[in-house]
């Protein structure tokens, strides 16, 4: 459980699937809401709401295995932003970590990888530090995978505990049942997670408005990093701004 108290990160994020702006529900490729066609000027606008981080998901290379969106990613890097970028889906070797990595993104999420080869997550974060993060997608507490399409027997506690001494930033926690639905963000499991490991955590799935961050702020002593949010944005429930200074609060 990481115990420092630098406020709550919160991550907007920016879902990528032919090269469009979207959100799905439940990771559900066929139940896509697209909210633009321009990655750049996205993430521009989150940059002048205060975001220092964003999160960027290739979500048909999730399903690939490999970058699909790279030119809206690049188009990113390049564009006004100028906080860090958080970048996951697809990459699951070390080239595509180094990469990216190379090109500007601050921290690449690793998801599928890190169940099927975890030595490639140990190799990276020793030669990264800091920089890659462990995806632990969970349906009703087992690790699911392949962009969430397929779902494992292993507890989502059990594969993060497998990181702890591997020097990676942060366990990317998403309760997949709840992902772009505006259920609420599944703030009990998110802290047990914090709690039983010396990782920090960053929530994910089903924030609906400012209550979620509310909830989540008391929690960052218990090892819970960060938020990432991305429908409640869109349709506008939840204010940015709003969101960043109650998370340093």
């Amino acid at each position: 459980m990481a115990s420092v108290d630098n406020g709550l990160i919160i991550f907007p994020a920016i879902d990528l699937k032919g090269g469009q702006v979207v959100r799905l529900a439940e990771g559900d490729m066929d139940r896509a809401t697209v909210y633009g066609d321009n990655p750049a000027a996205q993430a521009e606008l989150f940059a002048n709401a205060g975001a220092e981080w964003l999160h960027v998901v290739d979500l048909d290379g999730a399903f690939a295995g490999e970058s699909v969106n790279g030119a809206a990613v690049a188009a990113i890097l390049e564009s006004g932003f100028g906080g860090h970028i958080q970048l996951g889906g697809g990459i699951r070797n070390r080239e595509s970590i180094d990469r990216w990595l190379d090109l500007g993104v601050q921290r690449v999420v690793i998801g599928t990888a890190a169940l099927e080869n975890p030595d490639l997550v140990r190799e990276a974060a020793r030669d990264n530090p800091g920089r890659i993060v462990v995806a632990v997608d969970a349906r009703d507490g087992l690790v699911a995978t392949r962009g969430w399409a397929d779902v494992s027997d292993v507890a989502v506690v059990d594969l993060a505990r497998r990181f702890e001494d591997a020097g990676v930033a942060a366990l990317l926690f998403t309760d997949v049942g709840r992902d772009g639905l505006l259920k609420g963000c599944n703030v009990e499991a998110t802290v047990a997670l914090a709690r039983a490991v010396a990782i920090p955590v960053i929530a994910s799935g089903g924030v609906t408005d400012i209550a979620d961050i509310h909830a989540l702020r008391p929690h960052v002593e218990d090892g819970v990093e960060g938020v990432i949010t991305g429908r409640a944005l869109y349709d506008g429930r939840l204010d940015l701004a709003w969101a960043i200074e109650v998370g340093r609060a």
